[in-house]
């Protein structure tokens, strides 16, 4: 039902219509801008994190990365504030919860979210004006998106080079197999569309682009007749209105957007294609190849085919019980099932992907008859009432949950309405699933429903690729080559003046990095605006009974956890951890198979899950203490299910089912390596911290570069049955020694639901097994590493990691704001500026007592490593401004501040608790933090940033072999 809004209208805007959405506790507004036509979505929440969202329908037509490069270099200063870098800058002097800005495939979004009012008009203001006010300044492009250099910036005698962190950006980004995979197959399911191109920019085509297209898009898309605004929380719509027309919309007319926005032109034949992706030379290339199949379906902004579409795709790919799923898995053709499979939605036409990894060229056929098989029997089938509803219930439960863990609620909510506002389509009906959901149960009922969208979808519709990625060893020699090569000829065709201008520009841009502009003209926060203390929520016991209870607005879920302490476990046992917690789940328990397991999860939860979590005392990194959990969700309606599953998981998982345990084993592995490329910083942090402590070491060893390369030779090792049948074995007894351990429960969920669930745990652990279980325990761990880890990129990732202290240190706080004040003061501008690499910085872990510097897609290794020398040579001999310090106070508490979702804000304070963070000692710490001193930072970097206390890992690849050989370095293979 539609009503208007009991607000008033701002006189600029006009109300389109007023929709309440109960089951997301919020009313969504819908305006449009009088002159400019420009729209306005505004979900009206009582939530003070208030989230504002501007995007832009961009279309670009070839693959120099234009709309990607102009949102890096949009926010390098504006009208109002022409400063060099203002979205850095106030990043440093907020308050935000959330500050960005993405390139999707069709559209640019200059997202933030705060929950104090100050900063949310400060960072709106600096928003506003970069994004319609940008000055786009030519040294900024060259810096962002590309230059061409000498090799030495200042000595034409040496090579010419690219460079540019948008170029380092993306030549890191489609180092990924699948980054390669998605784009080729977009790329034939979508000949003549902007679909087709790399909105981010291949790095041979970003190189093509010039200043002049830069500014020429930006006049063209940067209206606000074609800019889409979003907004959500307490701030009423007339409020945001005023500001829009103050600081942007007046100042503009209506402009006629002309977009390539059409239809893709339709195929009438399948088509098979295969393209080579580079590996290692001496890699072996058996068992690396990727094949997919993709359908072009209908339009992604109309309900009924979208939701159709997302039926389907769980259908067939939800979980291992689904049919298609369960083929892929099984089948011989490839080791596991491609990451790609799924629906994909948010362009304008949808794709259907799926297929398998870990092939060989030349078996997209049988590929094709597996799906071609597996797709007619469901079509001649059907599919069970029992599996239809359980998806539908998986829909309403995604529809209901108040997320906001990853990122702002608001934010997710915006994102999934920003498809059909930017394609034509109603975001208020994609947000108020009830009633489509009602339409859909009456429908599912009809026997011939699901087997004809099969047919209609994917058997009978031609338009549809199967696509063979088969690796290439010589494919990155031949590249980098032509590049060279081509580098070569166009040096040899400079004359004295070419050169001598290559070097000027490189002087001028090295000269703007390091000017220091006048700060004072950005708006910002400042530490009289920081709450003294926040509030945990409330917790309460439950007498005689291991229960920790939790009231929150949950919008009716349920949230359930398990906590189990790690019992003395071998070092064998101990790396075994990892896999138990990804087949415990995943395989048979008690009576039912692993496939009615799936089933029942299915129907029953949102889903359920286990880890381990494990810390060191707060006083001693190195005395740790851990704990396996088993976690679960559901709508309350399902509160005992969930209660039951999660038991039954605990206690009667059963590990007999050796094929699928082998199944597992390979997923495992292709996640694993594929990880390498987008959190190689994370890895090489993690390789460099792995002797500085036990939790250090632990998690090098569990998730870190050790465990990619041990779950590759255990893949390759359960080709034998007997090692496979061992393996199986191994984690049937370490599941029987932890379902010997003591438990204790936490429950989440809406005020009236947590007294059933108590009672229901006590009936169903009424006889809970008596404390017979041991205490884990890690020796302390003190060694140094010097690695230089080899894999498939084009980028490298260093990092440097110094022991430290645990977090009740007293120099835990001085430590935690020296990572911000060497990254807004010295790296960003070394690393990211100067040295072209996408990110870097510094920061304390004081979970494992460990200060880690980094560089994230790089494409310098020793250099980097030299900056991070030289950023502690920069604190200690330069004059400090003290707003820099206060700056670096502020993100530090910002991070401590971080809203999480209800449920999340929960489990948060009960794994603090568990680890001895109670709320005092969370309180010092914040004290200690907002005291932090220019002496405090220099002190700490003298007492334990020594040289020679230094540990050093970098993830890079096989061209840098002798350099990093040179540095001292040992040489490890992936």
């Amino acid at each position: 039902m539609t009503a208007v809004s009991e607000h008033p209208v701002h006189p600029a805007f006009e109300q389109l219509r007023s929709h309440r959405i109960d089951t997301l506790n919020l009313t969504v507004e819908e305006y449009r801008h009088r002159k400019t036509g420009a729209r306005h979505l505004h979900m009206a929440a009582d939530n003070d994190e208030n989230v504002f969202f501007v995007a832009l329908r961009t279309f670009p037509m070839d693959s120099t990365g234009v709309a990607h490069i102009l949102e890096h270099t949009a926010l390098c200063g504006s009208e109002k504030y022409p400063v060099r870098d203002p979205f850095f800058m106030m990043i440093r002097r907020s308050l935000n919860t959330f500050m960005n800005a993405f390139t999707s495939s069709d559209w640019t979004a200059y997202p933030f979210a705060s929950k104090n009012r100050k900063d949310f008009d400060n960072l709106l203001s600096v928003y506003l004006d970069s994004v319609f006010f940008s000055k786009l300044d030519e040294m900024d492009f060259s810096q962002e998106g590309h230059r061409l250099e000498f090799e030495t910036p200042d000595d034409p005698e040496t090579p010419l080079v690219y460079r540019g962190v948008v170029y380092n950006e993306m030549k890191g980004a489609m180092s990924a197999p699948t980054s390669q995979l998605w784009q080729n197959l977009s790329s034939y399911l979508f000949p003549t569309t902007t679909y087709h191109y790399n909105s981010g920019g291949e790095p041979d085509h970003i190189v093509d682009l010039s200043y002049d297209e830069l500014i020429r898009f930006y006049r063209h898309h940067y209206h606000p007749s074609n800019a889409l605004f979003a907004t959500y929380g307490d701030i009423p719509a007339h409020e945001h209105h005023e500001r829009f027309e103050e600081l942007a919309l007046s100042r503009f007319d209506h402009q006629h957007v002309e977009l390539p926005v059409r239809d893709e032109k339709r195929m009438y034949a399948p088509l098979n294609v295969e393209q080579g992706y580079a590996i290692g030379e001496d890699e072996s290339a058996d068992n690396k190849t990727h094949i997919v199949m993709g359908w072009l379906l209908g339009h992604s902004f109309d309900l009924q085919q979208n939701l159709e579409a997302h039926l389907l795709a769980n259908v067939l790919l939800e979980n291992s019980a689904s049919p298609l799923m369960r083929a892929l898995e099984t089948s011989e053709i490839g080791q596991s099932p491609s990451p790609l499979c799924g629906l994909e939605d948010s362009n304008r036409e949808m794709t259907f992907v799926c297929g398998i990894e870990g092939s060989e060229p030349g078996r997209d056929g049988e590929l094709e008859q597996l799906i071609d098989k597996v797709l007619g029997d469901v079509a001649e089938q059907g599919v069970s009432q029992e599996r239809l509803e359980a998806i539908l219930h998986q829909l309403e439960l995604h529809q209901r949950e108040v997320a906001g863990d990853q990122f702002p609620y608001g934010l997710q909510l915006i994102m999934s309405a920003i498809s059909p506002m930017v394609h034509g389509g109603d975001p208020v009906a994609l947000l108020d699933l009830e009633p489509v959901l009602a339409q859909l149960r009456e429908k599912i009922r009809e026997p011939d429903y699901v087997p004809n969208l099969v047919r209609r979808l994917l058997l009978d519709n031609p338009h549809r690729v199967t696509l063979t990625l088969r690796p290439d060893q010589s494919l990155e020699h031949r590249r980098q080559a032509a590049i060279q090569q081509a580098l070569a000829q166009r040096k040899a065709e400079l004359s004295d003046d070419d050169k001598r201008q290559i070097i000027n520009r490189a002087e001028a841009l090295e000269a703007r990095q390091h000017r220091k502009d006048d700060d004072t003209i950005l708006p910002k926060v400042d530490l009289s605006d920081v709450p003294l203390q926040t509030l945990e929520p409330q917790s309460r016991a439950v007498e005689g009974f291991p229960a920790t209870l939790y009231a929150r607005g949950t919008n009716g879920l349920v949230y359930q956890q398990i906590i189990v302490p790690l019992p003395e476990l071998s070092e064998d046992e101990l790396l075994l951890l990892p896999l138990y917690t990804t087949c415990v789940t995943e395989v048979g328990c008690g009576e039912l198979d692993y496939l009615q397991m799936q089933d029942r999860i299915s129907a029953e939860s949102g889903g359920v899950g286990a880890f381990t979590s494990a810390r060191g005392r707060i006083d001693d990194v190195q005395d740790l203490s851990g704990y396996l959990v088993f976690n679960g969700k559901a709508l309350a309606r399902n509160r005992e299910a969930l209660g039951d599953l999660l038991a039954d998981l605990a206690v009667n998982a059963r590990f007999d089912e050796q094929e699928r345990i082998r199944e597992l084993i390979a997923q495992v592995r292709a996640r694993r390596e594929q990880s390498v490329t987008g959190s190689g910083h994370a890895l090489a942090m993690g390789a460099a911290s792995q002797g500085l402590s036990s939790g250090g070491w632990l998690a090098y060893r569990l998730g870190g570069l050790a465990a990619i390369r041990e779950i590759k030779a255990l893949d390759r090792a359960l080709d034998s049955a007997d090692e496979l049948k061992a393996l199986c074995q191994r984690l049937a007894d370490l599941h029987d020694r932890l379902r010997q351990q003591d438990r204790q429960f936490l429950v989440i969920g809406e005020d009236e639901q947590l007294s059933p669930m108590v009672d229901h745990l006590r009936q169903r652990w009424s006889q809970p097994d008596s404390g017979t279980g041991s205490q884990w325990s890690l020796a302390p761990v003190d060694y140094q590493t010097r690695q230089a880890w080899l894999t498939s990129t084009q980028v490298s990732f260093c990092a440097k990691a110094y022991p430290t202290v645990a977090v009740d240190h007293p120099d835990a706080a001085a430590l935690t704001v020296l990572g911000g004040f060497l990254r807004n003061g010295y790296l960003h501008r070394a690393i990211r500026e100067k040295g072209g690499a996408y990110g870097g910085g510094a920061g304390q872990d004081s979970v494992n007592g460990t200060f880690r510097f980094f560089s994230y897609r790089d494409p310098r290794l020793s250099e980097t490593l030299t900056d991070f020398d030289q950023a502690l040579d920069w604190l200690q001999t330069e004059d400090h401004d003290p707003q820099a310090l206060e700056e670096s106070i502020l993100g530090v508490i910002g991070q401590l501040d971080k809203p999480r979702s209800p449920a999340g804000e929960a489990r948060h304070a009960f794994q603090n608790r568990l680890f001895g963070r109670t709320p005092e000692q969370q309180a010092r710490f914040r004290e200690r933090v907002l005291a932090v001193t220019m002496d405090d930072l220099k002190r700490v970097a003298n007492t334990w940033l020594t040289p020679e206390k230094a540990s050093i890992a970098v993830v890079t690849s096989a061209d840098r072999r002798a350099e990093a050989e040179a540095l001292g370095l040992s040489i490890e293979e992936l």
